[in-house]
């Protein structure tokens, strides 16, 4: 155990607690003329084991394409970027998906440097100690933080001279950022890179709406309880008084901003209390909480932001189906 403290580093970085960031967000969002919530609350213990179930389903085919892109091409993608790389991962979480990259480029060079930024203190070393477990010639420095403030601590670090950074962010969490959004985040990426870095980032592709949406509103429901465990969220940990019998998931694909759109809908006219907010919620039959977007992309789409994020778009590698996509971003 003393061997593997001796190869890790963890910055822990938040400075607000987690429960006054999401009492402050549930207020805004619902006092809103507009009522939204932030998608980052649907990860509580129970939203992240339903979100497990969710990845399992035939419908949501996200996963499948993302890990056959993975298990094929980890070896280019490793050999893209010229070495000794250090790799840098932005929501790392269980760091599962990244074992294939860690592999490939372990194959090309004797040791390597990750650096995971997870918001999750717990999950975040409960991550690093099982890599490190299973690579001996693996270290970490983690950060326990959003992105920015993790990305403004790297900045400060110095680097190593010799080695090239490849950043990852995986899965489809780029397209839960609007467009302007996904710019400062991409520059903020940029800011802590060189010429000669990459950044490796996934990205959902366009397609019928007629596998869209079964992805987000599966015929068992599991979807919609990930979506209205957001409500019991706010029952257990802030004192809301939803009862979530009167609220129904939908999920639709808006064909003019590219994007699919969750939400929560009152089924009837109530008003509920929320306590530690000492606020009440009005709602009118029919109306909804918006919960999340989720962009889709084509290939102008990745290459323009790329262009005006300061990268240029090197290379896309696809699944079979063509449903989803890894793109190479180059440093400009």
């Amino acid at each position: 155990m003393s061997e593997i403290s001796d190869r890790l580093i963890i910055h822990r970085l938040a400075h607000t607690s987690g429960v006054d960031s999401f009492a402050d967000d549930v207020r805004a969002g619902l006092k809103g003329k507009k009522k939204s919530l932030p998608p980052k609350y649907f990860y509580d213990d129970l939203g992240s084991q339903l979100f497990v179930a969710i990845c399992r389903l035939p419908e949501y085919y996200l996963t499948r394409a993302e890990s056959e892109i993975l298990r094929n091409h980890s070896e280019e993608i490793a050999a893209s970027i010229c070495g000794p790389v250090r790799l840098i991962e932005l929501g790392s979480g269980s760091a599962e998906k990244t074992r294939y990259l860690i592999d490939a480029l372990l194959a090309r060079q004797t040791l390597l440097h990750y650096k995971p930024v997870d918001i999750s203190p717990a999950s975040i070393e409960e991550s690093s100690r099982e890599l490190l477990k299973s690579y001996p010639r693996l270290r970490i420095t983690a950060y326990a933080a959003d992105y920015f403030t993790a990305l403004r601590a790297m900045m400060e670090e110095p680097s190593a001279k010799d080695e090239r950074a490849m950043a990852l962010f995986l899965g489809s969490n780029i397209g839960n950022f609007e467009m302007d959004e996904a710019r400062v985040f991409l520059r903020a990426v940029r800011s802590v890179l060189d010429r000669g870095d990459g950044l490796l980032i996934g990205a959902d592709l366009k397609k019928s709406s007629d596998v869209l949406v079964p992805a987000y509103d599966d015929p068992l429901g599991v979807t919609a309880a990930f979506n209205i465990n957001l409500l019991g969220r706010i029952n257990r940990e802030l004192g809301g008084e939803f009862d979530l019998k009167k609220f129904e998931h939908r999920a639709r694909y808006n064909e003019s901003e590219g994007r699919m759109e969750m939400y929560l809908v009152s089924r009837e006219r109530q008003t509920i209390a929320i306590r530690s907010l000492d606020v009440e919620i009005h709602f009118e039959e029919g109306e909804t909480i918006h919960t999340e977007n989720s962009y889709k992309y084509d290939t102008d789409q990745l290459t323009s932001l790329a262009r005006e994020s300061g990268f240029a778009l090197e290379r896309t590698w696809t699944d079979s189906l063509q449903c989803f996509s890894f793109n190479l971003f180059a440093v400009r």
